[in-house]
């Protein structure tokens, strides 16, 4: 019932550029905030790994 629920609001938002602005910065803020679950799974940002491990940085050939 709720993902039939949010079906019927997607398809009557995206009758305006409005309503498709609105669920836009809806999808980014949810890819936001799934992303930083996701990267507290696993321990930690990518750079900072990357910094630990001496991948990053020097001198460019």
């Amino acid at each position: 019932m709720k993902k039939f629920f949010k079906v019927v609001v997607v398809r009557w938002l995206a009758r305006t550029p409005i309503g498709l602005a609105i669920l836009g910065l809806g999808w980014l803020l949810g890819r936001r905030k799934e992303r930083a679950q996701s990267e507290g799974e696993r321990g930690g940002r990518r750079r900072d790994r990357l910094q630990s491990q001496g991948k990053r940085g020097g001198r460019r050939r």
